[in-house]
């Protein structure tokens, strides 16, 4: 973590390169202190994956055991899963036909380097790359952080961590392409993290060591790119094109703005996230990986909700 003379001089330099019409919006939200309390016998690890449903059902993927823990809206435990099944658990998304995609990103006792998709009974649906195989194959990742899911079903994952590409497959899971290496210009990525689709069908690739996030068709033609959202680790796009972004590296906030046009609404600073979801009311929902302290609130291994004031 920074020093706090360090933080506070980049903050500042920030907050001038913004410019004071910004700074004057404060972000119509405040934390919610009764949501992510658990239970006895049940723990936050480091949350690296959230993900809601259309029962606005919250699905946090923690480096704990269980791994997996569902919420509803009022933070009650619905049920828990996957005891030793995931390496270390990362991106979690729900797609748009209900099922659940898990990252399993990094290789630790055979397992890890995998994606796979489950029903709302954790039945296994999909399983892209292969157990403990690191690799940049198109049946293998190395450091998969991410899914996101087309309209018409196409796959696309972020193969991140170690792996600077992009990985489509088609609706059965079928290989059909990848694109980008390590590096800075357009199409390439250091450190692809997190994907999310606009209402436009764009794909949203947080480009996170790059502090940007890049924009292709989903072909993989590159389109434009965005810094102003700092080093972005988590994004959700909701149906009206309202982006979410955290970013606990750089900026150490929580955006909220436009996926049209990059514009940015609000920000929220009293979080070090790396995963985000918002619920059909607005809430929003994230989970942290990094300990940590900024100004009065304490940061670590929790999920935390953001409600509308």
């Amino acid at each position: 973590m920074r020093s706090p003379r360090s933080r506070c001089v980049v903050r500042a330099a920030w907050y001038v390169a913004l410019g004071a019409a910004l700074l004057a919006q404060s972000a119509p939200y405040r934390i919610d202190p009764a949501f992510g309390k658990l239970p006895d016998g049940l723990k936050w690890g480091l949350t690296a994956g959230m993900a809601i449903d259309g029962a606005d059902h919250v699905y946090a993927f923690t480096r704990a055991e269980p791994p997996l823990i569902v919420l509803d809206r009022d933070g009650h435990v619905l049920r828990t899963w996957g005891d030793k099944l995931f390496a270390s658990p990362h991106g979690a998304r729900v797609d748009r036909f209900g099922r659940l995609w898990l990252t399993d990103w990094r290789t630790r006792d055979g397992k890890g380097q995998q994606v796979f998709a489950f029903d709302t009974n954790m039945q296994v649906l999909m399983t892209l790359g292969k157990a403990g195989v690191a690799g940049d194959g198109p049946d293998t990742f190395n450091g998969p952080t991410d899914v996101a899911v087309a309209p018409n079903g196409d796959i696309f994952v972020a193969d991140g961590h170690f792996n600077s590409r992009i990985v489509k497959f088609s609706k059965n899971g079928t290989f059909v392409k990848a694109w980008g290496r390590k590096g800075t210009g357009p199409g390439e990525f250091d450190v692809p993290h997190t994907l999310a689709f606009d209402s436009r069908g764009r794909l949203l690739v947080g480009d996170r060591s790059n502090k940007r996030i890049q924009i292709f068709d989903q072909d993989g033609t590159y389109l434009d790119q965005w810094t102003q959202f700092g080093s972005p680790s988590g994004i959700f796009i909701t149906a009206d094109d309202t982006i979410y972004v955290v970013d606990y590296n750089d900026k150490e906030r929580l955006f909220i703005g436009s996926a049209k046009d990059g514009s940015i609404r609000y920000t929220i600073a009293d979080t070090l996230a790396e995963g985000v979801a918002v619920g059909s009311d607005g809430s929003i929902y994230v989970g942290e990986t990094v300990p940590g302290k900024i100004g009065e609130v304490v940061t670590g291994s929790r999920v935390l909700k953001f409600v509308k004031q």
